[in-house]
This record gives structure tokens, C-alpha cells and sequence, in this order.
């Protein structure tokens, strides 16, 4: 314990002001270090981009995808190892000898990385997924039967914004099955139910006509890739044959077109008396008991 003449000695609280200090100017240092490290990223994707445009890597949209998922991720990994020697040189400030807390860090990394098989398949699967452009935040992608926009691409998880809103947070490592909808272009493909009855030519003629219409008016001239491709008829159904067409779009529009695609199908048909069969009704028959029969 300190004496009172200690305590009243301004030398006294010297070293504790002088650690005080080089402990604020640690925390100045990161955080300019961050910050620095964030402008730096910022450079290098803004390069990357231009010279991957330049390079003929892919359109705008996709570039712009793709160095947004990378820059993040180098984001949050140097602002993490920044924080991380920033936290141990406050501690040896702090007068806590940190090399035994290194030689336990070693050691126990050790012991954890025989449990940690697991973590580290995420980690290596999370980095291929990035190294072969497989996914980007902003896509739209089914994962294992999951589909919803792709919000962050860590290095251990992937998050799924569901239709619903719901939050679907996949490890990596867990990843079975990957579809991207919305890589470089996207197709919004429909299949219509005519009845039997109806001229198939004269149907793919209005189809066709009210896809050329849609294409020629805002918004949807900016986003459609390609004109109408009316497939023919895909199938024979119970109810009526199947026509299939479908519209390439850039990617996450197509839901647009082929909601106003649809709303146009309707309104065209019904001008042209084009029949769509409907569903056929249910009809539940309810028999009388007779007398005979027990009431169970």
C-alpha cells in the first residue's frame, strides 16, 4: 500500500499517467490504422473493378457484386487482426506479462484445432466459394432448399434472406447444395395452360406480340437482355397443353417482368378470347347413413 507522502508526490502517478497515455495512443493508432486500412480497400476495389471492366470481366452489376463480397471480407479479417495486437500491447501497458498468454494461446490452438475440424472446413469452404466467384452478396441463391438474397458471405457462415424474411444462416461447411439465380443474367420462365381447343400458332403470335410491347416501354426496356423466347408446347396436360416461353433479364429483375408479363397475359387473353382452363371443382359427396349402420 502506498504511503500518504507517496500519494501527495505528483512523481508518484508518473508511470501511471505516462502508460495511460501510450494506452490512449495505441487506441488513436488502430483506430487510424482502420481506417486507413478501409480507405486502402477501398482503392484497391475501386482499381479492380475498373480493370476487371476493362479486362472484359463481366458486366458492371457483376464486378460491382463480386468486389463488394472481397472487399468485406479483407474488411473485417485486418480490422480484426488490427484490434486483436492492439488488445495485447494495452495489456503489456497494463503491466501483464502476454508471453505466457501467447505460449497458452499456441498450445491451446493446438488442442482446439483437433475439435475444431469443423470451423476449419467452413473457413477453407467459405474461401473457395469466394475464389471461384461461386456466390455474392446481393444474389439470389438456393442453398440446401433455401432460397432467399444472399446478405453476408463470412468466412464460416453464409446468411439467407428468405422471401418471408426469415434469416437463414448456413456454416460453409454445411453447404450441400448451391444454385445462383442471378449470376451475370437471370430468365424468367412461365408455362401457360391453353385449352385444346385453341389455335396454338395464333397463341404463340400474341405472345409473342405482347413480349415485343413490353420490351419496347420503361422499365422493363433497361432490364430485358433478349426478346420474348416462346418455347412451344411443352407438354400435354389433363387440363390443356402447356406452352413454355421465358424473358433473360439482368439479374434480380425478372420477377418484375413476369409479374407485369403476367398481368399483360391476362388482359391480351381475355381481349382475344383465348381460353385458359380453369381448375376443375371439388365435389365432396356426403352419403346418408341408414338406419342399420351404428353411429360410431
Amino acid at each position: 500500500m502506498p504511503t500518504r507522502s507517496q500519494l501527495l508526490n505528483p512523481d508518484y502517478y508518473a508511470p501511471f499517467l505516462y502508460n495511460a497515455l501510450r494506452i490512449v495512443a495505441i487506441l488513436i493508432f488502430a483506430y487510424i490504422a482502420t481506417r486507413a486500412v478501409a480507405r486502402v480497400l477501398r482503392a484497391l476495389r475501386t482499381y479492380s473493378v475498373k480493370m476487371m471492366l476493362k479486362s472484359g470481366g463481366g458486366n458492371e452489376y457483376e464486378v460491382e457484386k463480386r468486389a463488394d463480397t472481397i472487399s468485406n471480407l479483407g474488411r473485417k479479417f485486418f480490422f480484426m487482426l488490427i484490434w486483436i495486437i492492439a488488445g495485447l500491447m494495452i495489456l503489456k501497458e497494463m503491466n501483464f506479462d502476454v508471453r505466457p498468454l501467447l505460449a497458452g494461446a499456441g498450445l491451446a490452438g493446438v488442442a482446439i484445432g483437433f475439435g475444431a475440424q469443423n470451423i476449419i472446413k467452413d473457413v477453407l469452404t467459405g474461401m473457395f466459394l469466394m475464389m471461384e466467384n461461386q456466390i455474392r452478396v446481393n444474389d439470389v441463391a438456393v442453398i440446401n432448399g433455401h432460397t432467399g438474397l444472399v446478405e453476408e458471405i463470412n468466412l464460416r457462415t453464409t446468411v439467407l434472406r428468405g422471401e418471408d424474411g426469415a434469416v437463414h444462416i448456413f456454416p460453409n461447411g454445411v453447404i450441400q447444395g448451391l444454385s445462383n439465380l442471378t449470376r451475370e443474367y437471370s430468365y424468367y420462365v412461365f408455362n401457360l395452360s391453353i385449352s385444346y381447343s385453341e389455335n396454338i400458332e395464333h397463341v404463340i403470335l400474341v405472345l409473342r406480340s405482347i413480349g415485343e410491347e413490353l420490351t419496347q416501354e420503361e422499365p422493363y426496356r433497361s432490364v430485358v437482355l433478349a426478346p420474348i423466347e416462346v418455347l412451344g408446347v411443352d407438354k400435354l396436360a389433363d387440363s390443356g397443353a402447356i406452352v413454355k416461353a421465358r424473358f433473360k433479364t439482368i439479374p434480380n429483375q425478372q420477377w418484375m417482368v413476369g409479374r407485369e408479363m403476367n398481368r399483360r397475359i391476362i388482359q391480351r387473353f381475355e381481349e382475344a378470347k383465348i381460353g385458359m382452363p380453369s381448375a376443375a371443382p371439388t365435389v365432396n359427396v356426403v352419403l346418408p347413413r341408414t338406419m342399420s349402420e351404428p353411429r360410431g
